[in-house]
């Protein structure tokens, strides 16, 4: 088994999911793998969530332990003898710290994206809200959750599963692709009590993603979140 490239911790994953058109994503399929369905459709995601005891090959990175991550990405599977591995691919990924989107596009030809970021979490007995926001061109953006009681286990089959347990990275690297494998236990999730998406959707995503992103979202929950383990494997698998 690969060594870890990457540990950390993912906490209070805002998650909001729209359906989509499969004829809008199918040209950001990377080599190798095709859209996953679930119940007939196909999702993209918008999540936002933090990163805590970010670890490189190890190695703590000074000041780029802890920071927010908000992302847009949609769902693919790639068959490996008679095993689907069920992964999720990125449109663009946002961070607060330069270095990190300089390595990830880089190294790993991910699409980050460096803003000034920051988060609000407020967790108080039965009552949870976050936010995540992030600074392009002047202007503030965000996303933002509510939701009341204690996380629930995630119900087999449903929604929630097929958003969270996607355990595979992949990654479009010109005609080829990489792959790399996420580990963490299953997540419990809130259902959202409220939720608000305010962005500039075509500057940021591009034109295609205006009608999906603009329309009603079709779930909105906040995911407890765990430690995780990141194992790069590699390009053009299989």
């Amino acid at each position: 088994m690969n060594r870890p490239f990457l540990t950390a911790e993912w906490r209070y994953l805002a998650m909001l999911n729209f359906a989509i058109d499969p004829d809008v994503l199918q040209p950001l399929v990377p080599a190798g793998t095709e859209l996953d369905f679930h119940e007939g459709q196909t999702f993209v995601s918008v999540v936002g969530f933090l990163f805590l005891n970010t670890r490189v090959c190890g190695v703590p990175i000074p000041f780029h332990r802890n920071f927010e991550e908000v992302n847009l990405r949609f769902y693919v599977r790639r068959k490996v003898g008679d095993e689907w591995r069920r992964g999720v691919t990125f449109v663009r990924e946002l961070v607060p710290r330069q270095a990190i989107a300089l390595v990830a596009r880089t190294f790993y030809n991910e699409p980050y994206l460096a803003l000034p970021m920051r988060h609000r979490i407020e967790h108080e007995q039965q009552e949870l809200s976050v936010e995540y926001v992030w600074r392009r061109n002047r202007r503030w953006e965000r996303l933002a959750m509510t939701a009341t009681g204690d996380p629930q286990p995630i119900t087999p089959g449903s929604q929630e599963e097929f958003i969270t347990e996607h355990y595979w990275g992949y990654t479009a690297c010109g005609p080829k692709c990489s792959e790399y494998q996420v580990e963490h236990p299953p997540w419990r999730v809130w259902n959202a009590t409220t939720w608000e998406f305010d962005a500039d959707v075509a500057g940021l995503y591009g034109d295609r993603f205006l009608p999906p992103l603009t329309a009603p979202p079709v779930s909105a929950f906040i995911a407890e979140g765990s430690p995780i383990t990141v194992r790069r494997r590699a390009k053009d698998p299989g």
